[in-house]
């Protein structure tokens, strides 16, 4: 999720031509040819990417499902996002908390669930 309006910076692949035209701005940081590494020109997202598969290897042993690749990203996401929290054990606490107000779900609801959801957009449809 991009505010509108944001500076979007990247590196110099070719699939974000659409951005200006949704408002974004864009700043490409080429790689090649510019006699740095990635881990110079974009240091915060290079470590990010490290970390994701350091954690997808270590905790999924490199077993990662396409169906389920959403969650293990949200999951990424959400433990990242904590890292540096003093409440550890009231995140936990809330955890259990859901877990025992809300109902199961069926793993074969939940995989449905998934597939229902990944409706490609289409090219004319602005980023949310």
């Amino acid at each position: 999720m991009i505010a509108p309006g944001a500076v979007v910076i990247t590196d110099g692949w070719t699939a974000y031509p659409g951005l200006v035209e949704h408002g974004y701005r864009h700043w490409p940081r080429k790689v090649s040819g510019s006699g740095r590494t990635a881990s110079t020109l974009l240091p915060r997202v290079h470590r990010v990417a490290a970390l994701l598969k350091r954690w997808l290897l270590g905790i999924h042993q490199g077993r990662v499902s396409h169906e389920h690749l959403d969650d293990y990203l949200n999951e990424f996401t959400f433990r990242f996002n904590r890292r540096l929290s003093r409440y550890r054990g009231k995140l936990f606490y809330r955890l259990v908390q859901q877990a025992v107000a809300l109902d199961p779900i069926p793993y074969r609801s939940l995989v449905a669930r998934q597939r229902m959801s990944r409706v490609p957009l289409a090219a004319s449809t602005p980023p949310p």
